[in-house]
Parts: C-alpha cells; structure tokens; sequence
C-alpha cells in the first residue's frame, strides 16, 4: 500500500507542484502493480484528504517572493491557502497562526488540532486501510471519506463525457494501412530496379 491524496485525482489552484508530485507517484504505481503482478503482488493507493497529509505533519514555510506576491500574481497560493485553513482551526477571533507563514524567515509549525481532532483524522484512514485488508483483489485506489468520493466520481464523469463529446476528434487522427502494397517502380532501359530505402526499428 502508498499514501497519497485525491490530488492524484484532481488538479488544484495553488497547489500545482504538489498536485504534480501525487500524479507522478499515481503513474509510477499504475506501472509497478504490472511489474510486479506476476510475483502474485497486488499494489493499492490510499488516497485521503488533503487535510491528512497537512494538518498531521510539520508545515515549514519558506520567506514569500516577490514574483509571487499577490498584487501582481492574481493566481491562488499555496501559502494563502494554508494560512486561511490555518486561522479557521485557531478559531480564534484574531487568528495569528497562519500570519506566521507568510513571515520574512524560514518558518516551521505543527497545525493547532486538538488531540481529538488529530486521532479522528488519523483514525479514519487507518480504518479504510483495515477495510480492504484480506481481499483477494483490492482495488487499485482507495478513497477515504464520501467527500473525496464524491469529488473524484464527478471529476471522471467529467472526463468521460468529454471524451465522448470529442471521439469522432480523437478516432479521425488513426491512419489506417494500406491493405495493399505498390509494387516498386522499374527505372532504365535494361530493367534494373531503383534502390530502395528501407527504415529499420529496432524491437
């Protein structure tokens, strides 16, 4: 089994790099499970919430750049979003947790989750582990939580509309071979054949 995210699954503003980190890993599972298939070896990707990879670890945060700074970059961040998300579990009616990641220095902090809160979070992907434990064919991603469920399920019936919409696109590109090949032009009056060029690909 490999923890990732539904990231693997969706793209999301301000998360970008992160978001690419989880497709690479996603692809690099898809391959490993053929390689490793004929050993009688089955691979699952445990895919929770976002929340459980950031609020159960150690956020660092590096000084902001310029180039990224918001009256000239538009874009989402990262950092904003963390900040907001951070401020939010503070609860406090002048949250201060989540300014300290837009500080001038290098900054490390632990998310302010209660014990409980933590132990719930953490609880729920340690039971969608032990739920697919045993079988004989697991699945090749397992979400946790209906959130995340929900959103992937909407996320592929997307994709697959789009593709529908578009196959005659997609199908009109195939080149299709010739059943029958020309036969080669002679050149000369004494009948000898042109050389012919031949494109050898190796196996």
């Amino acid at each position: 089994m490999l923890l990732t995210a539904i990231t693997g699954h969706l793209g999301t503003p301000g998360l970008s790099v992160y978001c690419a980190s989880q497709w690479a890993i996603e692809g690099y599972c898809d391959s490993l499970a053929y390689e490793i298939a004929p050993f009688n070896i089955k691979l699952s990707i445990v895919q929770p919430n976002m929340e459980i990879n950031v609020l159960t670890h150690k956020i660092t945060s590096a000084p902001p750049m310029s180039a990224y700074a918001e009256e000239t970059n538009p874009a989402p961040l990262s950092r904003n979003i963390l900040s907001g998300l951070l401020d939010r579990l503070e609860g406090t009616s002048e949250p201060t947790t989540g300014d300290q990641l837009h500080s001038n220095e290098v900054t490390s902090l632990y998310p302010p989750l209660s014990k409980a809160m933590k132990e719930r979070l953490v609880a729920e992907t340690v039971h969608a582990v032990a739920a697919i434990g045993g079988h004989d064919n697991p699945p090749a991603r397992h979400i946790v939580g209906f959130e995340g469920v929900a959103t992937v399920k909407e996320k592929l019936k997307t994709v697959s509309e789009e593709l529908e919409d578009f196959i005659e696109c997609s199908t009109s590109v195939d080149i299709e071979k010739s059943e029958e090949t020309p036969p080669a032009a002679s050149h000369g009056s004494h009948g000898s054949h042109g050389s012919q060029s031949h494109i050898v690909i190796p196996g």
